[in-house]
Order: C-alpha cells, then sequence, then structure tokens
C-alpha cells in the first residue's frame, strides 16, 4: 500500500512539473482574452492590421495614455476600447455607465468610455502628427466595442452610435462591410479614396514602433499585457540570459529542449535583435541560449501594482517594447 502511495505521488509530482503550471492557472486573463479575441476579429472582418496595448505619449499631461486597439486600414484608422462588461448596462445623467452585474446584483459604475475613447482620439493624432503622419480629417474615430456575451442593454436608444453592442457585434460578417458602415458609420467610408501607399506605410511604420505593453504569450491560450521586469534564477540561467534587453531584443520564443534529466529539463530561448526596418526577423539572425526550466520572468500585469512571476515553461513566447 505505502509502494502504491509513493508511486502515485511521484506521478502526480512529475504531471505537476511537466504538465501544470501553477503561475498559469491561477492567471485571470479574462479581458486580455476578449481584446486578442477582438482584436483577430476585426483584422478578418477587414482585412486591416490591428495594434494592441498601445501607450500613446500625451504631451498635455505628460503621461501615457492607455488605449486598447487600433485599427488601420488603406481608408481609415480607428481607436478602439473593448469594454468586456457583463450584466444590464445602462447610461447615467453624466455619460458613466452603470453595470448591475447578473450575479449577486453587484452595482459598478464606469466613465463615459465613449468620451475617453475620443479623447484617446485627439491624443493619438496628436502623437502621429508629430511623428510625420498627418492624417486628412475625418480618418480618425473611435468606437466601443462590448464583446461579452452577457452584455445586456437598459434603453439601447440612449448609447451612441459609436458604441456596438453584443448584439451588433456577433452580426458583423466581412461580406457585408454595407452592414458594419450602418453601425460605423463613417469609419469605412465608400466614397473615400484609399490612402497613398507611402502615407499607409508610414502609419503602419509609426505604430509598429510605438510605445506597448510588454506581452507574455502562455500556456492554455493565455495572453497577458504588463511590464516585463527581469529574470530569475540560477547565476548562470541569467547569466545567459543578459543579452535578453527591450533595446536589443524585440521578441524572444521558449522551446523545450529536454524533457527529463538528470537534474533539471532544460528549455531553448531563442531570440532576435530589434529591427525597425521589417516587422520581424529571418530564422537566420536569430540566437539561441539553454537555461532551466525553473528559471523565472518577473512580470506585472497591466492596471495591478502586483508582480507574478511565471517559470519559462509556462511561457511560449514575450513580446518587449522597446
Amino acid at each position: 500500500m505505502w509502494l502504491e502511495l509513493i508511486c502515485g505521488l511521484i506521478i502526480y509530482l512529475l504531471f505537476r512539473c511537466f504538465f501544470y503550471d501553477d503561475d498559469v492557472a491561477e492567471v485571470e486573463t479574462t479581458d486580455s482574452r476578449a481584446l486578442f479575441s477582438v482584436a483577430d476579429r476585426l483584422e478578418k472582418l477587414h482585412g486591416g492590421k490591428v495594434y494592441i496595448g498601445l501607450r500613446i505619449p500625451d504631451a498635455d499631461t505628460g503621461s501615457r495614455q492607455n488605449i486598447d486597439m487600433v485599427l488601420v486600414t488603406k481608408g481609415e484608422v480607428v481607436v478602439i476600447s473593448v469594454q468586456n462588461l457583463s450584466g444590464f448596462v445602462s447610461i447615467d445623467a453624466d455619460g458613466s455607465w452603470v453595470c448591475m452585474g447578473k450575479k449577486r446584483h453587484k452595482t459598478e459604475r464606469h466613465p463615459d468610455p465613449v468620451a475617453e475613447t475620443k479623447r484617446q482620439v485627439a491624443i493619438l493624432e496628436s502623437y502621429l502628427e508629430q511623428r510625420g503622419a498627418a492624417l486628412p480629417e475625418g480618418y480618425l474615430s473611435c468606437r466601443v466595442i462590448c464583446p461579452n456575451p452577457n452584455f445586456r442593454t437598459i434603453r439601447s436608444n440612449c448609447f451612441s452610435s459609436e458604441v456596438i453592442t453584443y448584439d451588433q457585434w456577433i452580426q458583423l460578417k466581412p461580406e457585408l462591410e454595407s452592414t458594419f458602415s450602418g453601425w460605423i458609420k463613417g469609419v469605412f467610408r465608400s466614397e473615400k479614396k484609399e490612402m497613398q501607399e507611402s502615407i499607409h506605410q508610414n502609419l503602419n511604420f509609426i505604430l509598429r514602433t510605438a510605445p506597448v505593453w510588454d506581452r507574455l504569450e502562455l500556456k492554455g491560450n493565455k495572453n497577458l499585457l504588463g511590464e516585463f521586469l527581469e529574470f530569475k534564477g540560477k547565476q548562470d540561467d541569467i547569466q545567459a540570459l543578459k543579452n535578453i534587453r527591450r533595446s536589443k531584443v524585440s521578441r524572444l520564443i521558449i522551446q523545450k529542449s529536454s524533457m527529463f534529466g538528470l537534474a533539471h529539463s532544460n528549455l531553448q530561448v531563442l531570440y532576435s535583435p530589434r529591427d525597425y526596418r521589417s516587422e520581424g526577423t529571418s530564422a537566420s539572425e536569430c540566437k539561441e541560449v539553454t537555461v532551466r526550466s525553473s528559471t523565472e520572468a518577473l512580470f506585472r500585469p497591466q492596471n495591478s501594482t502586483e508582480v507574478r512571476k511565471f517559470k519559462l515553461s509556462a511561457i511560449i513566447s514575450m513580446s518587449l517594447s522597446a
């Protein structure tokens, strides 16, 4: 009996070590999942490029303005706020949104997301002008998307045309661009000419190199935005990772090199030099280091003061802002 218990314990520990990660399981990424899901669907719907998690410098406040995402097509630039609210939502007299949850009747109040997103448009426009991309009047607009299936409106006629409710969101189809334009008038105007290719390329270059949140891609199809701080682990592992700094590296990929070993399983960390001239680098430019799977990355999630530790074995890739 004792032998069976010991064998069972060993199997359980091996399972947790190699197939289960507490640091990933405990991460709540509901809002992040909604963010990336919306971005993915927008690109499929309109064939444009979506930039997620921007931190645009605001000259008036001297700080950075967080923007959920910016959709760029050859005809429009759209600042999008994703409101992953669940429950019955109404609009108060001051424009704020009041959300009553379906469970526990918990009520939350949110500042007017439409007014906030319009302010983000002005900040982004100023930033683009400073970097040499003055857009024609009307090219920049904003929308607020509510992708949560449990989102319900109270007096839906009170919501402005910039708001896309869940019912409207699920009806959007690639082949029905005119329907989408009906809800988001001004976003994809058929009468507008396409932006000149040079302007379009310049715009994408600016947004591709704009400040953004760092991004962790975790096992279990989880993405997390925030700030990478440093690596923690054995001294020789930290030494091997010394060249992975945001000033030199834009992205790294974690791969398992051996599942079982005498002492530790190892991981291959692939990284390539940061290159602002293109979106990526070739495989031949990638460099590789081997570290223990117990090595950790310290990461502070967006809108949180808590610093989280993630084993590299739980990470698929990490993107670093310059």
